[in-house]
């Protein structure tokens, strides 16, 4: 076989359901070996987006997401969605076209260094040297893709080594003896973590990206019930402890509900699983849980102690972590604790003008209300995304995705598409705002080709609202560069691609336009909300700067 047969053999024999990509002159080989494979080849309109899918079928089946672009500007328009992926811990691989072994170097048509140019956001990356390595680097690639603190993993493929004559194996064994997935902690270290636990009056579990990915929910809602401690989520954490749960408190840090920040403030040990202390969470780092003796358990050791300073902590899997830790947990109430956090509920409830024109809170309420969280919920980035984190309530982990660390506007209908291809017979929301959906609006294409029911919330306030709020907060409300002007009519726009839409300006219309939405399942739909121009997401940072308020003493070693 040619080089390109056993990679496409390969991608096979793991299992690979989908590639997302864009063609090009330099991968021609291997788009010829997909013609006679059962794996399904996604032609998106950009290699953006086409990363962004495959992410977000990654981030919604558990599965690696892998991608197909040519060379040059073909894996350029990558590097935002490896970024993406790289920042929220998804397992990608990319397959990138290359010029002839005998170019390199010479400047040749459509050549570039992708190792080069990837290495700050990819996990790994391989260069194609010899035909016969495809096989051994291919196993490796999505060996590490997908193991540990997952990420993404580049291939480079010059052209000439994918019509060369391969004879290497479809199945090879590992070696990889500077990738060292044995995470030891001692009893002895457990122990220690179940003491702090069993000793405080004010628990408090703080979740992220990490639970979700080691599959760790049932553990930890084992775990916050065994101790009757309060639950706050990272934006990334979103869902893993059910949000309909009595105990939880939602999200926690910039954008966070008052009651999950006033919690942190008292709590005296705060319990962090997978959660790597970004400053969107910490906000002001020396201000951070101050009475508290931090926990931490993450798989990846360079996030111990890296922004705050752990009383104690355990490198490893979260599930397995907690499996081990469970039975040193003592069955313990906390009524004071409790009763004070409500309080804090009672006084701090989130709340939204419902007069005037139309707020996004309440067009997410009221979805909400109607899937009771029983939809995968794809959120794109802005002061809708803060919304949706605060009022959307998620029922598991797996039905949230957006772009956290990188806060990649335009993610969202590109991930929506792979996250529905993954999971094809549940419903999928992609909540959009009207400037990251003209970033990746193209898609509109590739949802209605794969006659993909995806349900498309573009909320048009003709503002990039997170700035403009940004600016009215910091630069005394001297606006500048924030304003959309000449949206294109969404609706109307929706229609040129043969798709389904809806126009909603009236809350007498909200209700019956979403379930309407809801029932189509011919193909995606679109609905274009027109909604209040300057609304604010509620912010602890930009206004009751909770933290920077309460005088605690220094956080105790």
């Amino acid at each position: 076989m040619i080089t390109a047969d056993v990679l496409i053999k390969s991608l096979e024999y793991h299992g690979v359901e989908y590639i997302f990509g864009y063609p090009g002159a330099s991968i021609l080989p291997i788009l010829d070996a997909l013609i006679d494979s059962k794996i399904k080849f996604i032609l998106t309109r950009h290699e953006q987006a086409a990363t962004h899918a495959a992410d977000g079928y990654a981030r919604a089946t558990g599965k690696v997401g892998v991608v197909l672009v040519t060379s040059g500007p073909g894996v350029a328009n990558t590097v935002c969605g490896i970024m993406t992926a790289k920042m929220d811990s998804v397992p990608l691989v990319i397959l990138c076209g290359q010029t002839a072994i005998a170019n390199l170097g010479t400047d040749a048509f459509q050549e570039t260094d992708a190792l080069g140019l990837t290495i700050a956001v990819c996990k790994h990356s391989y260069q194609l040297k010899q035909p016969d390595d495809i096989g051994w680097i291919l196993d490796e690639a999505l060996h590490i893709a997908t193991t540990g603190r997952p990420g993404p993993v580049l291939l480079d493929l010059p052209n000439d080594l994918l019509t060369a004559t391969s004879h290497a194996k479809i199945k090879n064994s590992l070696k990889l003896p500077g990738y060292n997935l044995k995470y030891t902690h001692t009893k002895k270290q457990l122990e220690v973590l179940a003491k702090l636990i069993n000793h405080a009056t004010k628990p408090l579990l703080l979740i992220g990206q990490g639970a979700k990915i080691a599959n760790a929910a049932t553990e930890v809602k084992q775990l916050a019930h065994k101790i009757n401690a309060p639950v706050i989520n990272t934006l990334l954490g979103k869902g893993v402890f059910s949000e309909y749960d009595d105990l939880s408190l939602g999200l926690v840090g910039m954008f966070g509900t008052e009651y999950a920040n006033k919690a942190v403030a008292q709590c005296d040990v705060l319990i962090a699983i997978g959660c790597r202390f970004s400053n969107r969470i910490t906000m002001q780092m020396e201000n951070f849980a101050q009475q508290a003796q931090v926990i931490q358990i993450d798989i990846d050791p360079t996030e111990i102690d890296k922004n705050i300073q752990t009383a104690a902590h355990v490198i490893g899997d979260a599930k397995e972590v907690l499996t081990e830790l469970l039975p040193m947990i003592q069955s313990v109430s906390h009524p004071a604790w409790l009763n004070e956090i409500g309080s804090y509920v009672s006084k701090c409830a989130l709340h939204f003008d419902k007069r005037g024109a139309l707020k996004v809170p309440l067009i997410i309420t009221e979805l909400n209300h109607l899937t009771q969280g029983r939809i995968t919920m794809v959120s794109d980035v802005g002061q809708h995304q803060m919304w949706a984190a605060q009022f959307y309530r998620a029922l598991k982990g797996s039905s949230w995705l957006t772009s956290g660390g990188a806060g990649t506007m335009g993610y969202a209908l590109p991930a929506a598409i792979g996250a529905q291809l993954g999971r094809p017979d549940e419903k999928v929301a992609a909540i959009i705002g009207d400037g990251g959906f003209q970033m990746t609006m193209a898609e509109l294409a590739t949802a209605a080709t794969y006659k993909l029911p995806i349900k498309i919330f573009v909320m048009e306030n003709c503002y990039l609202g997170l700035v403009r709020q940004a600016q009215e907060f910091r630069e005394k409300n001297r606006l500048f560069a924030v304003l959309l002007k000449n949206n294109p009519v969404f609706h109307k726009l929706a229609k040129t691609y043969r798709i389904k839409s809806f126009y909603l300006d009236r809350h007498s219309d909200l209700r019956k336009i979403i379930k309407k939405a809801l029932a189509y399942n011919k193909g995606p739909c679109l609905i274009h909300a027109k909604v209040a121009c300057e609304n604010d997401v509620a912010s602890t940072l930009f206004k009751h700067r909770i933290l920077s308020k309460i005088k605690l003493p220094r956080r105790r070693k």
